[in-house]
């Protein structure tokens, strides 16, 4: 099934189930944004959005993009791709107001991607507490990964990176670098994580083998959790993926380093999980959502990917875990996009990135 499916990386578009610009419209609800990285939807119709150089902003249940950043936010390493990254409700944040952060913390010389938990009062974050921070340190500032998706259960899975330099820990379950790891809101180990009790593997693993997770969603509809990485020169992929599985980078992949120097002669090898779907040349995804919504129903149960190299937002449609269609969406916006997410009112959401980022909503043309 998966070479039938990774045929259709390259395939063209189908037209036949196409959205064009005439069929939708473009609202800008903010600008102005700097480096703008995620959003979230606050329960009264507001927004909660980073900015990679450390800012979180406040958009009101008016519409209205507060002036000053939110108060409260942790100290976070900025440089290069090096900042702050997610922010992701709480499950139970009607009740509690709790928060979640990924950035980047520690100096150039050792830096981890870091995982906080706060209390969102309307203005400021409050009880500020890392839960989580990626073991061992590294230098650079690239490929923290950064993503943050709830479980069922409430436990917590946050994508990471390989550092770039680092490629190799992505194989070594001593190292949290190059993996996904699942934790409990308060930053504790799930007693069923895959790599409790062994022998030399760190508790919180859920996954290893990728090189810079740039988005994960958990599916309710499908139970799976899905995944995008970051490739090199060509080999983006998205993965299905299953706790305790490694997804071989950098063993196997379909693309080459930036210099055109092979990384690996593999793009399988036993053991090794094969992507639901990759891209060379490279789209350099970014965001991803699931879309849900009656707005637009072509696009009901989609998966979206915000690309930054391909300037476009490209739509997967599944069918179980095969894929059937791609379709690009939102070129003649020309804009690099960071972050894609399915609002609770059906509309799609977009962040661009840039020293100047807009928060976009698409909505029906009529």
């Amino acid at each position: 099934m998966w070479k039938k499916s990774a045929l259709l990386a390259a395939v063209t578009m189908a037209s036949a189930w196409s959205v064009q610009a005439a069929d939708y419209r473009v609202e800008t609800l903010a600008e102005g944004l700097e480096n703008p990285w995620s959003l979230a939807f606050l329960p009264d119709g507001g927004m909660l959005i980073t900015e990679r150089t450390g800012q979180l902003r406040y958009i009101n249940a008016a519409g209205e993009l507060q002036a000053e950043p939110v108060s409260g936010v942790p100290q976070v390493y900025v440089s290069g791709q090096a900042g702050l990254f997610e922010i992701a409700l709480d499950p139970e944040f009607a009740q509690n107001k709790r928060v979640f952060l990924s950035y980047a913390c520690g100096t150039a010389k050792a830096n981890h991607a870091c995982l906080a938990s706060a209390t969102f009062n309307g203005q400021a974050l409050t009880e500020v507490d890392e839960i989580f921070r990626v073991t061992p340190a590294k230098a650079g500032s690239a490929h923290y990964g950064g993503r943050i998706a709830f479980l069922p259960d409430n436990t917590l899975l946050l994508g990471l990176g390989d550092g770039f330099n680092y490629r190799e820990e992505a194989q070594k379950t001593g190292s949290h670098i190059g993996s996904i790891v699942r934790l409990n809101r308060d930053g504790s180990v799930p007693e069923d994580n895959p790599y409790v009790g062994q022998n030399d593997a760190l508790p919180e693993l859920y996954s290893i083998g990728h090189r810079n997770v740039q988005g994960l969603i958990y599916d309710a509809e499908g139970e799976r959790v899905l995944a995008h990485e970051h490739g090199a020169r060509g080999g983006d992929e998205i993965n299905l993926i299953e706790p305790g599985n490694n997804y071989g980078w950098p063993k196997i992949t379909h693309g080459v380093d930036y210099s055109g120097a092979v990384i690996s002669p593999h793009t399988e090898l036993p053991g090794l999980e094969q992507p639901l779907l990759h891209w060379t040349p490279s789209i350099a995804p970014a965001g991803f959502a699931l879309y849900r919504g009656d707005l637009f129903p072509e696009w009901d149960g989609s998966l979206m990917v915000a690309a930054l190299a391909g300037m476009e937002v490209r739509r997967v449609e599944l069918n179980g875990n095969e894929v059937v269609g791609q379709e690009s969406l939102f070129k003649e916006l020309e804009s690099r996009f960071r972050d894609v997410r399915s609002g609770p009112d059906g509309a799609l959401y977009l962040l661009t990135d840039g020293a100047d980022g807009k928060l976009l909503k698409v909505v029906p043309a009529n």
